[in-house]
């Protein structure tokens, strides 16, 4: 699509931020920023042609999937991502399942060349199973990644754990996804739940380094959204301890129908990775805030405009 920019075609002057931050963790917050991921529902799909020219060309663009949404619909998306030079990354949520030949079915609709190579494979946000697939490794136990052309898979991350799975399970299941789909030959990555402060993240990271896992890491982050709103979603996704960063800031009561962006915590994840703190891989943000809004706050930081 005209208008869409490669990688290479955003290379900002580097500007000074809050702080004093140094050129360094400068260069890094821009380029998280440029290389980031993101998030689209199927209602958003008019707002491409504003994201073209708003996102560097090749752009991975998650695809959810919303209650009593079709995967002729997931499938539709995809393709015209790929029309507008963008790289689809369709939800695949396993426990909507009914049967091993839906499971066929969705993987032949999605996994071809003009559609996607790459998927998010996810339990699902649903109380219960409506067929053989609990959770992820019941899908992956199928063999179903050898049988289509996938090049790369991505699973969930939970830093500050799951609020209604044991600790010591969820660690378990990241580890034997990321070793099952290794030894498959494909990329895996970690993307994870959204958090509001750092600390979590990089512990959780360094973690699974010490554990070998090789997997590639990337952080998820809110984009600019209301308090409110990230409240509320916040304590419905269960995200751990890191929620007392919405609260901590002065006012913060008052500020609730105010907006929130992830600068802060942006500056210190790019300063952990520029020193080798923690070696994670990348950004993804969730567009609470509205598709659109999150492309330009992207572009912005990504032109080094702090």
């Amino acid at each position: 699509m005209a208008g869409a920019r490669t990688r290479s075609d955003m290379q900002p002057p580097l500007r000074r931020i809050d702080g004093g931050t140094d050129a360094v963790v400068e260069q890094c917050i821009a380029r998280l920023a440029r290389e980031a991921t993101l998030e689209i529902n199927v209602h958003d799909l008019k707002h491409l042609g504003a994201a073209a020219a708003l996102l560097p060309g090749g752009t991975k663009i998650f695809v959810t999937f919303l209650p009593g949404q079709s995967w002729h619909e997931t499938e539709i998306a995809c393709r015209t991502l790929a029309e507008c030079g963008f790289v689809a990354v369709p939800h695949i949520p396993v426990r909507l399942f009914e049967s091993a030949a839906m499971l066929e079915d969705v993987f032949e609709r999605l996994i071809r060349p003009d559609v996607a190579d790459e998927v998010l494979l996810i339990s699902g946000d649903y109380a219960s199973a409506q067929g053989p697939y609990r959770c992820v490794e019941d899908a992956l136990g199928t063999g179903i990644m050898a049988r289509f052309p996938l090049k790369r898979i991505c699973f969930a991350g939970h830093p500050e754990g799951h609020p209604t799975v044991a600790l010591d399970e969820i660690r378990r299941a990241e580890r034997t996804k990321v070793l099952v789909a290794s030894s498959a030959g494909l990329e895996v990555s970690l993307v994870t739940q959204f958090f509001f402060e750092a600390e979590p993240f990089l512990q959780w990271t360094n973690q699974l380094r010490r554990a070998g896992v090789q997997a590639r890491i990337v952080a998820g982050l809110a984009g600019p959204a209301r308090l409110s709103t990230l409240l509320k979603l916040a304590l419905r996704c269960g995200v751990g301890p890191s929620i007392r960063a919405l609260g901590a800031r002065p006012t913060a009561f008052t500020k609730l129908l105010g907006d929130h962006a992830p600068q802060d915590i942006l500056r210190d994840l790019a300063e952990a990775r520029s020193t080798d703190a923690a070696r994670f891989d990348g950004l993804h943000v969730f567009c609470f805030g509205g598709f659109i809004r999150t492309c330009e706050w992207l572009h912005r930081i990504a032109e080094g405009r702090f």
